[in-house]
Parts: structure tokens; C-alpha cells; sequence
């Protein structure tokens, strides 16, 4: 047990996941790692999770059960790291192990915490961007593919010392700062997420290949240009993405200069991450469906509450939808049917 005495649990150890409880568990918090694949589970105590790639290499025992039902509560602090469209299932399996004052952290991309809310309770749920990367290379391996941080806050904005405790644990894992403003937070994340992730899903190619058409920009800033006009409805302050891009900024400036401006940026974006696929695309072709519901589809949902129109996004989200169920292709001449919409 930790100094604390909690009892914590992570659902998903794929690459995010993986790294997270293994970082965890090696600075001594009494984490309880659910994996689904078997292979996992028999490599979690000897040698352990290989963790590999910036930051060095090593080998991290972790305590890995199969499923949720082999869990040892009542549970103190769960952090859900599974895919979007399994977190709600993934919190209804955790709903018999939570304490009352149990928090549930959400590591999803996209933004889950509200739909997650409705399962386990407002007060129990705890936002998280993670702003590192990490790439899966099979059950219990995992390659830490870029620096970064974590953000955590609670809907409804209060600090409190279960929040601090969160904090610390994931401090172990990279540099972690507390929000008041998580929705914001994951907004930001979400934008970019929905500008590249998905576009990579419906083209098939590295993000450099990707952002060298013009077209592509284009659809970039249409994506981002809706959202944004979202936000506004919702009264959201987005911080800039990254920390460094200035949305509003970035759309607002008009004329020739303004439009060198954005494809400027959005080229030295596709150049210094030329070499990244996106992550759905990575799910679909292991035979898994998207995040598209929780990234553009959150951006669609919230604009028909508002009655903000969002046709590029309602593009985009359909799309997709129609190569997971194998009925459009993936292709660069995807990206030739949304640049007419513009």
C-alpha cells in the first residue's frame, strides 16, 4: 500500500494507459492495472511492462488483473484510460468497487466527462488532458513517443485535497497542473484533435503529407473556425492549443496576410509532425472503431444544442462513420469531397 492507503485502480493498458500505471506503481501507489489482453497479465509482475523511449528504458512490475469483476475494493481513485467509446461501460463495470467519495479520472481524448458524469456522479468525476504521447506496441509494451504534461480539474471547478491527491499521483508519471476550467482544457486539446486526427483517418497518410495540400488546410480552418464558434455559444474560454496556439487569434486575422498566416502555421505544424499518423487510424486498422463521436461529434452536439451550424464537422463525423462500417474507403479523394463543401 501507499503512504496514503488508497486503493487505486486504472482501466486499459494499451499506450497511454500502460505507461501511466507502470509509472505509478513504480513510485509506490497501490495501483490495480485491468487488462484485457491475457499476454499482459502474465508479463505484468515478471519482467514487467517494458517502457521504452524517451525518458530511458526499463522493465516495471505492475499488479494486472484481467477484468474489472477481479478488482479488490472499495476503490479510492480509478483513472478510466480505455477508448472513448468504451469509458461509459468501463465506469458502469466500476460503479460496484467506487467508494462513495471515490474520484474517476478520465484519460480519454475527446470529452467523455460529462457523458461519464451521468454514470458515476458529477461529483466523482475528474477531467485530464494528457499532453504526452506514447505509441502501443503490443501487451505490455509501450513506447513513450514525446514529452509533456497532464491537466486535471472537476466540473465544477472546486479544488479540494482528493484533487490534490490526483495531482501528486500523476506527477509521477509527467509534470501535473490543477485547472479550474477543465472543459476548456480538454476543448483546446479536442480542436486540434478533431482538425488532425480525423482528417488522418479519412486521407490515410502522415500528418506532413496531409497538411501540404492546401485544400487540406483549408478543411483545417473550416474545422476549427466551427468549433470555435461553438465555444463562443457555450461561453467557453479555450486556452491556446498546445500553449501555444492562439485560436481566436488565428482566426481572426483578415485579408491576404491573415490567410498566409494560418497556412504558414499550419504547414511548420505538418512539417514538425510529419511522421505522425493519426491514433484513430491506428484503431481502424486494428480493427477497432474511432474516437470520432467524442472529438468532431462533441463539436456537432453541442452545436445543434445551440443551434450553431456545424456542416463541415456533420461532414466529417459521417464519414468516418461510413469507412468504419466498410462502406467508403480510405482515401486522399475522401478530402476532395469535403473541400467542395467549402
Amino acid at each position: 500500500m501507499d503512504s496514503y492507503g488508497l486503493k487505486v485502480a486504472l482501466l486499459g493498458a494499451g499506450a497511454i494507459g500502460g505507461v501511466t500505471g507502470a509509472r505509478m506503481s513504480k513510485a509506490g501507489w497501490d495501483v490495480q492495472v485491468v487488462c484485457k489482453h491475457p499476454e499482459a497479465v502474465a508479463l505484468s509482475k515478471d519482467p514487467g511492462f517494458h517502457i521504452f523511449g524517451i525518458g530511458g528504458e526499463s522493465d516495471i512490475p505492475v499488479r494486472a488483473v484481467a477484468t474489472a469483476d477481479e478488482l479488490q475494493g472499495p476503490l479510492d481513485v480509478v483513472f478510466l484510460a480505455t477508448k472513448a467509446g468504451e469509458a461509459i461501460a468501463a465506469a458502469e463495470s466500476l460503479l460496484p468497487f467506487l467508494k462513495p467519495e471515490a474520484s474517476v479520472v478520465s484519460l480519454q481524448n475527446g470529452i467523455c466527462e460529462e457523458a461519464l458524469a451521468r454514470v458515476v456522479g458529477e461529483d466523482r468525476i475528474v477531467g485530464c488532458v494528457v499532453a504526452w504521447g506514447a505509441t502501443f506496441h503490443g501487451p505490455g509494451r509501450m513506447e513513450v513517443t514525446s514529452e509533456g504534461h497532464f491537466v486535471v480539474g472537476r466540473l465544477d471547478s472546486s479544488v479540494d485535497a482528493r484533487l490534490e491527491t490526483i495531482r501528486e499521483m500523476l506527477s509521477a508519471v509527467a509534470p501535473t497542473r490543477i485547472s479550474t476550467n477543465i472543459i476548456g482544457e480538454l476543448y483546446s486539446k479536442l480542436i486540434i484533435n478533431s482538425c488532425i486526427n480525423s482528417l488522418g483517418v479519412i486521407a490515410g497518410v502522415p500528418l506532413g503529407q496531409l497538411l501540404a495540400v492546401r485544400k487540406i488546410r483549408e478543411l483545417f480552418i473550416a474545422i476549427m473556425s466551427e468549433a470555435m464558434a461553438v465555444a463562443d455559444a457555450m461561453n467557453l474560454t479555450v486556452p491556446p492549443g498546445g500553449g501555444k496556439l492562439d485560436y481566436g487569434s488565428f482566426l481572426k486575422k483578415k485579408g491576404w496576410l491573415g490567410e498566409l498566416r494560418r497556412h504558414l502555421t499550419i504547414r511548420i505544424i505538418g512539417y514538425k509532425y510529419r511522421r505522425i499518423r493519426s491514433s484513430s487510424l491506428q484503431s481502424l486498422e486494428r480493427g477497432r472503431r474511432t474516437e470520432i463521436d467524442y472529438l468532431n461529434g462533441y463539436i456537432c452536439q453541442q452545436g445543434r444544442r445551440r443551434h450553431i451550424p456545424t456542416p463541415i464537422n456533420d461532414a466529417v463525423v459521417a464519414m468516418i462513420h461510413e469507412i468504419e462500417d466498410g462502406n467508403r474507403s480510405i482515401s486522399m479523394a475522401n478530402l476532395d469531397d469535403l473541400g467542395d463543401m467549402i
